[in-house]
């Protein structure tokens, strides 16, 4: 028996920076939406736990592969039911390392779902509320797979409101950051929570919605890779595009479109303009 799960692409709309524990985590405000960008996780049955990694972005983590995520989300499932963790994993990495956009996370999060399906584990097995700290912030969020608020430290995970058709481009240019640096060197006042309760009509008024909440990690993150601020840039000179951001800790930035022609013409010119960006295109799921 084999199970394969899409690991897609996470987007913060917008992150609001709320307050600091005092162990440290920060308390956040975000909206976050998925594309069909995608890392994928396949699992089947073995006679002991093992990963294989594989795709464009494979050597970025062959050499901590034991302490993958994925690995790690198998053990802590496995122990959890209470049975030994027996699978045979494959991961097609996709997406860049550290970049903003959940990708380690939501390969734990395809995982959970691979393996407990592939072990018949009840729906109970994947519980989402005690999963931010054990395994990371945004694997709630991943393993919800919805667009969804999200709040606390990562681990309060509401749905949103149903959103329009779009379409996104995500550029990377090519740098990895780490989270928690891009945290540390943060400055300036905390803000506050910005919800909206009425579903936006059209792509257009979600944009023109996003237009009034940020991203509180920009600033820092461009601090440690000035490259961000050059993608922005670039995204923001589409003529097609609604709103041009940076996603999470970064150094992932995306644009929202209105129709595929647009983003995939986007994404071709800025790919050619940048050759050794990380550039795609997709739909929102």
């Amino acid at each position: 028996m084999a199970v394969s799960r899409a690991a897609p692409a996470k987007i913060n709309l917008y992150l609001h920076v709320l307050g600091r524990h005092a162990d440290g985590f920060h308390l956040l405000d975000s909206l976050v939406v998925f594309a069909d960008i995608a890392d994928r996780v396949s699992a089947r049955e073995a006679e002991a736990l093992s990963l294989e990694i594989a795709g464009p972005y494979a050597p970025a983590l062959q050499a901590e592969r034991d302490a993958n995520l994925v690995l790690r989300a198998a053990r802590l499932l496995a122990e959890r039911a209470g049975i030994a963790p027996k699978a045979a994993l494959v991961l097609e990495k996709n997406l860049p390392v550290a970049s903003g956009i959940g990708g380690g996370s939501s390969d734990a999060a395809a995982a959970l779902s691979a393996l407990a399906e592939l072990w018949r584990l009840g729906p109970s097995a994947l519980r989402i509320d005690d999963l931010a700290t054990a395994l990371g912030a945004d694997v709630p969020v991943c393993l919800f797979g919805k667009s969804a608020w999200v709040g606390g430290i990562g681990e309060a995970v509401t749905a949103a409101p149903p959103f329009p058709p779009g379409w996104i481009v995500l550029a990377n240019p090519g740098v990895a950051l780490a989270t928690a640096e891009v945290f540390r060197v943060r400055t300036g006042p905390f803000s506050q929570p910005a919800r909206f309760t009425v579903a936006p009509v059209g792509l257009k008024e979600l944009a023109a919605l996003l237009g009034e909440r940020r991203n509180d990690l920009t600033q820092a993150a461009i601090t440690l890779a000035p490259a961000i601020a050059q993608v922005l840039d670039a995204l923001k000179r589409e003529k097609d595009a609604m709103l041009a951001r940076m996603s999470g800790s970064g150094a992932t930035c995306f644009a929202l479109f209105g129709d595929e022609a647009s983003a995939r013409a986007a994404a071709s010119r800025i790919a050619a303009q940048h050759r050794g960006w990380w550039v795609a295109s997709g739909r929102l799921l």
